[in-house]
């Protein structure tokens, strides 16, 4: 059965699952000035998964659940002060990470019907650049609200506090989703 927006039936489900396994993904968390959690992981799950439509529509409705104040964020944290927190910048990046695989994916879908190594190579080469445009997005927000409400701080200290430390644990999270989503990809109805 197709629904008013295009999505069947399957794919409201399968969205609201992956939403549901972000938030979950978001409270296996380590405490820091910006806590390490696995919603990353949940990000390029869900779009690898779910293909870049289903995948982005699951990533904005975690983050519409966290921002009317549902505790789907690290620390059981939600409402909208999360979001527009220091670390808010890095929540709001997910959607733009979706976006940027999504629109990878569209233009590398060439090269990944090659051959299965190319396809890998290309999903991994989508999740570092959203990743990428989640840091930079993320950084540049922190470094804004940390401005006006506790006062300037340096590029090279965000990325000290915001982002090397978590360069080596977003690999991980993305070689999980790679393999993990590899095993998993047979099993998830397609668009």
């Amino acid at each position: 059965m197709t629904q008013k927006n295009g999505f069947k039936t399957v794919d409201l489900v399968m969205i609201g699952a992956f939403a549901a396994l972000m938030a979950i993904c978001a409270w296996i968390t380590v405490p820091a000035t910006v806590p390490f959690t696995l919603q990353t992981f949940g990000v390029f799950l869900a779009v690898y998964l779910l293909g870049g439509k289903r995948g982005t529509v699951a990533v904005a409705v975690y983050i519409l659940l966290g921002a009317v104040g549902l505790p789907v964020f690290s620390g059981f944290k939600g409402g909208v002060g999360t979001v527009l927190g220091t670390t808010g910048g890095y929540i709001i990046g997910f959607l733009f990470s979706a976006l940027t695989m999504w629109g990878l994916h569209a233009l590398l879908k060439k090269v990944e019907e090659k051959g299965k190594t190319q396809r890998v190579l290309c999903v991994f080469l989508e999740m570092i650049a959203g990743l990428f445009v989640c840091y930079a997005f993320g950084t540049a927000w922190f470094m804004a609200v940390y401005a006006r409400t506790k006062g300037a701080v340096g590029i090279t200290t965000c990325l000290s506090w915001c982002v090397f430390p978590f360069v080596i644990p977003d690999l991980l999270k993305i070689t999980l989703a790679l393999i993990l989503g590899g095993r998993l990809k047979r099993f998830i109805p397609l668009q």
